[in-house]
């Protein structure tokens, strides 16, 4: 395995504005109405202070190319398959509209293991957010990078089965079917040029997946509205998410919600019942 050592503590910061403007097609992409007081759903974040690579700076998936050069925050792993596997995300305040954001993002860790499919690199990144001055999200995301999927692979996930989602099992749920449009509005309003999710023949193709792909913080989104709706908005303290297995556009969601003695167990499935992901919260 090749020492990636040098990029640990790499960093880069970047800077945005949450105007009326951005605020209002973020709401829209989830037909949410305009918040009182101008404080925006929690969830938001995911989609401010972007990477913004060149178009010629783009490798093959969408994603910015990586190579050795001290400019590349990322290291240069050889398995060209990325995914963002999970979050641990810590709401520190609400962000307003017409904040001012300034992010720090910051490798904390690099870790090569093999895998039963072949090696697995996992990347720790963490991020902060601040929103006029204050801390207002602490996250740390974690990236997997795959071998090539083989052309002949089956394909991900298999198609379903006679299982149901059982909602009974849940205190509060909610279903929804992501359109293609819905996944192209939201890779516009975060910079996300990932083929999966937009480019069909590509995913099926190439990385081998059954359709087009939900977004992993789409999900994670949507969850946490989920409990804006149960709990109230901007109720969310600490929120995990972890990814199980891929969302295909245009195929039932089923997001649930339920009571734990620490807090809130949520999750997501498919219509037979296949979990894809997995997430909890406290308030």
């Amino acid at each position: 395995m090749t020492d990636f050592s040098a990029w640990i503590g790499r960093e880069v910061r970047a800077s945005d504005r949450l105007d009326e403007s951005f605020a209002q097609r973020w709401l829209s992409t989830f037909d949410l109405a305009t918040p009182d007081q101008a404080i925006m759903p929690q969830g938001v974040h995911f989609a401010l202070c972007t990477p913004d690579a060149a178009t010629g700076a783009l490798g093959d998936d969408g994603h910015p190319a990586r190579d050795t050069s001290d400019d590349s925050f990322l290291p240069p792993f050889p398995m060209p398959r990325r995914m963002w596997a999970s979050s641990t995300i810590e709401f520190c305040a609400p962000i307003a509209i017409g904040s001012q954001i300034e992010r720090t993002s910051t490798v904390a860790s690099i870790k090569e293991k093999e895998g039963s499919t072949g090696t697995l690199a996992f990347v720790n990144v963490d991020h902060e957010t601040i929103a006029n001055g204050y801390l207002s999200v602490r996250e740390t995301q974690t990236l997997v990078y795959r071998d090539a999927a083989e052309k002949d692979a089956p394909f991900s996930p298999p198609a379903p089965s006679d299982g149901r989602f059982d909602p009974a099992q849940w205190d509060a749920t909610r279903t929804l079917r992501p359109s293609p449009a819905l996944l192209f509005r939201y890779s516009a309003l975060t910079f996300n040029t990932h083929r999966i999710h937009y480019d069909a023949p590509y995913a099926r193709d190439v990385e081998r997946y059954r359709g087009l792909v939900v977004h992993g913080p789409l999900t994670a989104s949507a969850l946490l509205q989920l409990t804006a709706r149960e709990l109230g908005g901007n109720r969310v303290r600490r929120f995990e998410f972890r990814g199980v297995s891929p969302a295909i556009a245009d195929e039932e969601l089923h997001l649930a919600m339920r009571a734990t003695d620490g807090g809130y167990e949520l999750g997501a499935f498919a219509s037979d019942g296949r979990q894809i992901t997995k997430a909890n919260a406290s308030v």
